[in-house]
């Protein structure tokens, strides 16, 4: 296992944990807070960093013409994740009661889509 590999590991897994506890400690505690948004954030840096480091190990990018599920569902993710943490911004930001509401269902919905090319990056991993 290369360096390389191993850091990409490192900072995909690093996005699950940090994401998970973002969303889930959000969604536990019905209320958006600043903590919450910086898991979000770090969980987005920490996934586009290893999918960058991936996409370096396999050669394989979203831009070369080589589409495949894992590859889709990971560009998918990442702009859904951005989407969430910039709306997280503005919610907190704006501090209106409706926008939470409406970010609270979100959050779940969008860890889970998250969660399928993290889970194919690990199945095409262990082939």
């Amino acid at each position: 296992m290369t360096g390389a590999l191993i850091a990409a590991i490192i900072t995909i897994t690093l996005a699950l944990v940090f994401y998970t506890i973002g969303v889930w400690s959000e969604h536990q505690s019905k209320k958006l807070k600043k903590i919450h948004l910086i898991f979000f954030w770090l969980g987005l840096c920490m996934d586009t960093t290893g999918t960058i480091l991936m996409g370096r190990i396999a050669k394989q990018s979203i831009f070369s013409g080589k589409l495949s599920l894992h590859g889709i569902t990971g560009a998918l993710a990442i702009i859904l994740m951005i989407i969430h943490a910039i709306w997280a911004t503005i919610v907190l930001v704006k501090n209106n009661e409706d926008s939470a509401k409406n970010f609270h269902r979100l959050s779940i919905a969008v860890w889970a889509i998250w969660l399928v090319p993290y889970i194919l990056g690990m199945i095409i991993g262990m082939r």
